[in-house]
Order: structure tokens, then sequence, then C-alpha cells
């Protein structure tokens, strides 16, 4: 049953603030956040310029209050992150049909304007569904801008722990400056050469690959929870998975689950369409998961099972300590990643988690180049 405190915080959200005084509760936390999500869209109902973006309200605005402070990505990732789903559907829909807040899904010219950013790929995602094709091609098109960036930064630590020796006799896409091969760039660059100015153009280095330290071959299977705060945790995994592929050693699967399962390996070479079939939100059955990653299993013994929540389980709890105990017993190795924001801090069900490290899972909180690390001991 809710407490008073409680019902007067939800009367305080639905009236806004000058309601405060008269109900004696302010707020706070996350409540204090959803307000400010809240009044973004719904404080256009008051003063000049009514439903108007933009349009101003005087000078007697308060704090969190003012709209300015937001921009539209980060107002959208704070609605998908703060509120439930059907809550979500609502202010989208009162954000488009009542009060025109059309620049979210149907301006190209705001999308073609856009800095690239972690920010601004999330508020795709949540919002790609709305979108019509021609802002849809634009946000894809600033989606792989973001990713490339991702994958330049993260490429280099995944990749070093996995790699030894140069292998002369293959070409390699990872540009590292100690494997450049000048005798194969100049010689594929000299339709380069300008003899005015005596000068050799290099469009295109080339670069020699790395030999692999063991011939067999481990199976890492990334399963990872694509409910709605699992933005930023969704985008590395499919990074990461991507970088993974690439490594001769290993035979990587990316699965993606809410109430639902998605195997979406097949495009693990391109973490764009990965990200582009994402479906942010929904509950969570992480069992249910877990049970088809068990079945893609070939040799336990040779199997990382990676899994990447924030361990609410919205099903029988039981059921996904019953898989856990199944897996662990069978020999495959289960690492249970608890979901990092873009500022790496783990936010995560501390109880289930402790449940399944008693049942023999590994349990931590780790960044991309820490997680390869991390496989990388196992599968030397």
């Amino acid at each position: 049953m809710s407490s008073k405190r409680d019902d007067l915080v939800r009367w305080r959200l639905v009236l806004g603030h000058d309601a405060e005084q008269g109900l004696g509760c302010g707020l706070e936390g996350q409540a204090a956040q959803r307000d400010r999500a809240l009044g973004y869209l719904y404080n256009r109902e008051y003063g000049h310029g009514r439903n108007v973006r933009g349009a101003d309200r005087g000078g007697d605005r308060k704090g969190s209050l003012d709209p300015s402070q937001l921009t539209v990505p980060e107002w959208i990732n704070a609605v998908h992150t703060l509120f439930p789903k059907r809550t979500v559907e609502r202010i989208e829909k009162d954000a488009l049909e009542r009060y025109r807040l059309e620049e979210m899904v149907t301006n190209p010219e705001l999308l073609a304007r856009a800095q690239p950013s972690q920010t601004l790929l999330k508020a795709v995602l949540h919002t790609k569904h709305l979108m019509n094709q021609e802002v849809l091609a634009l946000a894809r098109t600033l989606v792989r801008k973001v990713i490339e960036e991702l994958m330049e930064k993260l490429a280099r630590p995944v990749r070093s722990v996995f790699l030894g020796a140069r292998d002369r006799r293959r070409r390699s896409h990872l540009k590292v400056a100690k494997n450049f091969d000048p005798r194969t760039t100049v010689r594929r660059n000299l339709a380069s050469y300008d003899p005015a100015t005596r000068k050799l153009f290099l469009r295109t280095p080339y670069f020699y690959s790395r030999v692999r330290r063991q011939a067999d071959r481990w199976q890492v299977i990334v399963v990872v929870d694509e409910s709605g705060s699992m933005a930023d945790s969704v985008i590395h995994a499919a990074v990461t998975a991507a970088i993974f592929f690439g490594i001769r050693t290993l035979r990587t699967h990316l699965v993606l689950f809410d109430t639902s399962v998605v195997d979406v390996s097949a495009d693990c070479p391109d973490p764009v369409e990965t990200i582009m079939k994402v479906q942010l939100g929904g509950g969570t059955d992480i069992g249910g998961a877990l049970r088809y990653a068990a079945g893609l299993v070939d040799n336990p013994r040779r199997t990382i099972v990676v899994l990447i929540t924030d361990f609410c389980e919205g099903a029988p709890q039981e059921r996904l300590f019953a898989v856990t105990r199944q897996l662990v017993e069978s020999g495959v190795t289960l690492l249970g990643l608890a979901a990092l924001d873009e500022r790496a801090d783990p936010c995560y069900d501390r109880a289930v988690a402790e449940r399944m490290v008693a049942l023999g899972a590994h349990v931590g909180a780790m960044t991309p180049g820490e997680l390869a690390e991390w496989v990388a001991q196992k599968v030397r």
C-alpha cells in the first residue's frame, strides 16, 4: 500500500510546481528528475504563447523547471529512463500531436545539423519507430558516425589482448602504427603520385595482420538486456561483439532480449545494423534469454556466456536460477555484467546478482576493455 508521502508526490507531479506549497511536498531524487522531464513538455500549457515550442514564459520561472536546460535528445532519453512504457507512449503522443514537437522525429534539417553523439544515438533508438523513411535514413547516418568513433576508441584495447606476432601474409583493417606495411602502401598508392610536385599521396594505408595464439576457437555468446534503461549497455555490447567477431580465436554470437529473444549474430560484423534492430523498452525475461543461449552451446567447457543486464528479473526468479545452475554445472563459464551507463557507473539488482554468484556464476562491472582482458585470460 502506498504511503501518504508517495501519494503527495504523485499529485505534485500531476499538478506541477505551483501546487508544491499547498501540498507541502517538495521533490528530490528521481521524482525531481521526472518533474523536470514532464515540465519540459507540459509547461507549454502555461503563459504567453502556450503550446508553442520556445515561447517566452515570463521571468518567474524557477530552477530546474526551465525547459532550456534540456535538449530534445536529452529529454527523450530522460523520459525513456524515468517512466514505464505505457507512460512513455502517452508522453510521446502528446509531444507529437498536442505540442507539435515534430523535430523529435520528422525534421531532417535538425538531424542534418546535429552533432553526432551517444546522447543523440540513444534518442534515435528511442524514437526510430516513429520516424519516416527520410528521417530514418539521416538517423542511420548519424548512428554510423557515432559507432565508427566508438569502434576506433575500443578496437585497439579489445583486440590487443588477443593478438600475437605480426603475420605479413595477411592484411588487417586495424590501423595500428607498429603494424604499418610501407612496401604495400607505396606500391598500391602509385596512382596517386604527382610528377609536378614529386609527391606521393597516400589514399589508403595498409597494415599487417597478426597470427592467432591458439588454433581452437572458443564460443562467446553475448546476451544483452534491451529494456528501456539499458541503452548505453546495448550500444557498447554491439560494438564489443563486432570487435570479438573479427577475432579468429572466437566464435561470437549476439542475442538481444526483453520478454522475447532476438538473435542478431548475423549482423555482428556491422554494429549499426545490430543497433538499428534494437527495440528498447518492454519487460525483462533473463531466464528465457539464458535458456536460449544454452541452446547455442556446442562445447560447454569452451564456451563463455556474457550476460549484460541490470538483473531486474521480470519473470519468476527461480527459473533464472535454475538455468544458471544448469549452465554452470555443464561447464559453461557464465559472466554476468552489471549494466553500465556512459560514465561506466554500475546499476543492478544486487540480491539477484549475489544469488547467481552463489550458484557459480561470475558477476562484475566491466568496461569493454576490461571484458576483453577477462575473456582473453579464460581462453588462453
